[in-house]
């Protein structure tokens, strides 16, 4: 079977839970990374009109409001969160289930936090029912590093993807030159720079 790229066309994002408290318990990488990263794939989403879906979970808790850049980045997704009450797989959730299949896509790219509990979940849950998903390893995490490699393996056998930050913006892009490229290249230079 031909493999077929995933861009803004057949793909949605889903971003589950980054949040300003829920990162605190995110040990498994840098806080510094995860959310560069998580940044990154907001911007390069709304450079070439990614269909986007955002979750957080008990924001007026430990866990905190979601990353507050976001607001700017995508201010209609972000003011259409799914503000769930303490649901922990977010397909459970009537509402966030009725936005991802509102997209319309059956391939989902997925992030957030933590990767052991809001993210292994949904995506297993979304291999369930038929979705395909790519997991963006870096711009999730959890507690350890050790229980973000099982939540991941555990994907990952499910029949999910586990991809990086860059590879999945370098996927949207067919061409450096025209169409998504120019769009995306200037957030990728960034990522890169950024980068210790």
């Amino acid at each position: 079977m031909a493999y077929e790229r995933w861009n803004s066309a057949n793909a949605a994002m889903l971003l589950i839970d980054h949040q300003t408290g829920t990162i605190n318990w995110m040990h498994s990488s840098t806080k510094s990374e995860v959310k560069r990263n998580t940044l990154a794939l907001a911007k390069s989403a709304a450079a070439v009109g990614m269909t986007t879906v955002m979750t957080s979970s008990m924001e007026d808790n430990a866990q905190g409001p979601l990353f507050p850049e976001f607001e700017a980045i995508m201010p209609e997704e972000f003011e259409r969160r799914v503000k769930r009450s303490g649901i922990v797989d977010a397909f459970d959730d009537a509402n966030f289930k009725a936005a991802v299949e509102a997209t319309g896509k059956r391939k989902l790219i997925i992030a957030g936090l933590l990767t052991e509990v809001c993210v292994v979940y949904p995506a297993l849950s979304a291999l369930s029912e038929g979705y395909e998903v790519q997991v963006v390893a870096d711009a999730s995490g959890s507690a350890t590093p050790t229980s973000d490699a099982l939540a991941l393996d555990r994907i990952r056998q499910a029949g999910g993807s586990i991809v990086s930050t860059i590879q999945i913006m370098s996927e949207m892009v067919a061409d450096w030159s025209e169409g998504a490229g120019p769009q995306i290249m200037p957030i990728l230079g960034e990522l890169y720079a950024a980068i210790e």
